[in-house]
């Protein structure tokens, strides 16, 4: 099977990005699989696609590149088939358009995969008759602008299918967005296994990671941190990650005199090793596309507290088995959480053990097993399909070959 993934930029550093890499890596050791980047913007990727994996690209915005296309006059005009009301529009241009329109007419491919609704858009309305259409949702329904569901609702019947990575949103997406004829999946995206000795949960050391954006509401978490220290002054915090708010949550920090307990570590890559200095990870975030930390955190064998929010933490954490859930934007909720593993070692212990075991759910091997079945159908369905369309033409075609026959032999009767 030949499968290929369109990306917005397979050169940064992103959960998108990631979860591509790691499907794309697993289903390249039974399949031919490639990743084409809309955008290049540096020599090598972050991430290792693996060895059975091509990656390409279809601009080259590398400043110092020989093929730099940056300054192309089309770049500075506006896109007209991605999505306006998609976040990342300010990014396309004609230049894009054309870019992407050339590729998806070439492609020679069993399965073609959009990895964001804009490049989703392109490939419903561009991509050659053949290929199996699947569009990826990596966020949630819920955080797109009303314009933005209506540009989708006009090209998303065009797709094969839609996957979600929760169950929540592939609800959201059945009961809004009337796609009669598209199926719709939810599958988690994957974390591989670590290649380190898990977490013994013996380290005084809460770790949390993600960027430093609104929406991971880390000042929820410095604030609960303050309530823990309070009564375990032995413990810290380590915060990975790198944003706008770095500023703003030092100042916090400094204002609450918590220097010497929560650290802003920055960016870490790989996390697994930072991960499994600590003893529990915090989540603490107001939304949740999935919850790729939650994950990665548990398979480094640490118990996650986070917050229920939509829509990822409850698909992935048993409230009280291998972690611990408390309402949204909780500050003593949170606190609380964080106490009550921190001082019962043996709950702590038993949380992470569960959480190394439980997460194992999430392995590229068994994801990728899921988006293997689910092209299969489709494209069994698409053959299906297909011999329906061709018996249907060869039907008409006979019955107009009947009709000529007939009119003809009625012509000679008359002549004669």
């Amino acid at each position: 099977m030949h499968i290929s993934f369109l990306i917005h930029n397979a050169y940064g550093i992103g959960g998108t990005i990631r979860t591509t890499y790691n499907l794309a890596r697993t289903l390249g050791e039974q399949h031919d699989v490639e990743i084409v980047s809309v955008f290049r913007h540096r020599e090598a990727p972050v991430f290792d696609p693996g060895p059975n994996v091509r990656l390409s690209h279809l601009v080259d915005l590398r400043k110092k590149s020989p093929t730099y296309e940056g300054a192309d006059p089309d770049h500075a005009r506006p896109a007209r088939v991605f999505p306006r009301s998609e976040g990342r529009y300010k990014q396309y241009s004609r230049l894009t358009d054309r870019r992407i329109a050339e590729h998806l007419r070439r492609l020679d491919a069993d399965v073609v995969v959009g990895t964001r609704p804009g490049l989703n858009v392109h490939i419903a309305r561009e991509a050659r008759r053949g290929p199996v259409r699947v569009g990826q949702e990596h966020l949630t329904l819920g955080t797109h602008s009303k314009a933005l569901k209506r540009a989708l609702r006009g090209a998303y019947p065009r797709l094969d299918a839609v996957t979600t990575v929760t169950r929540a949103d592939a609800e959201t997406y059945r009961g809004q967005m009337r796609l009669p004829g598209v199926r719709l999946e939810a599958v988690p995206n994957s974390v591989p296994e670590p290649c380190l000795e898990p977490a013994d949960g013996t380290g005084k050391w809460v770790v949390a990671a993600g960027r430093l954006a609104p929406v991971k509401r880390y000042d929820l978490l410095i604030r609960a941190f303050e309530k823990v220290i309070a009564v375990r002054p032995d413990w810290r915090l380590r915060i990975y990650g790198g944003g706008a708010q770095h500023a703003k949550l030092r100042d916090l920090i400094d204002h609450l005199g918590l220097y010497n307990h929560i650290y802003l570590m920055g960016p870490a890559n790989p996390l697994d090793p930072e991960w499994a200095k600590g003893s529990i990870a915090a989540v603490t975030s107001s939304m949740e596309s999935f919850g790729m930390t939650i994950v990665e955190a548990m398979r480094c064998g640490l118990p996650v507290v986070a917050t229920d929010c939509p829509h990822g933490p409850a698909e992935i954490i048993d409230n009280g088995v291998d972690g611990r859930l408390v309402p949204n934007g909780d500050v003593d909720g949170i606190a609380a959480a964080l106490l009550d593993l921190i001082n019962d070692d043996e709950l702590r212990q038993r949380m992470g053990q569960e959480a190394l075991k439980r997460s194992a759910r999430f392995d590229p091997s068994r994801v990728a097993g899921r988006y293997e079945s689910l092209f299969t159908d489709l494209l069994a369905r698409g053959k299906v399909r297909g011999s329906v369309h061709r018996a249907r033409g060869a039907l008409l075609s006979g019955a107009f070959a009947t009709k000529d026959v007939g009119r003809t032999m009625l012509g000679r009767m008359r002549a004669a």
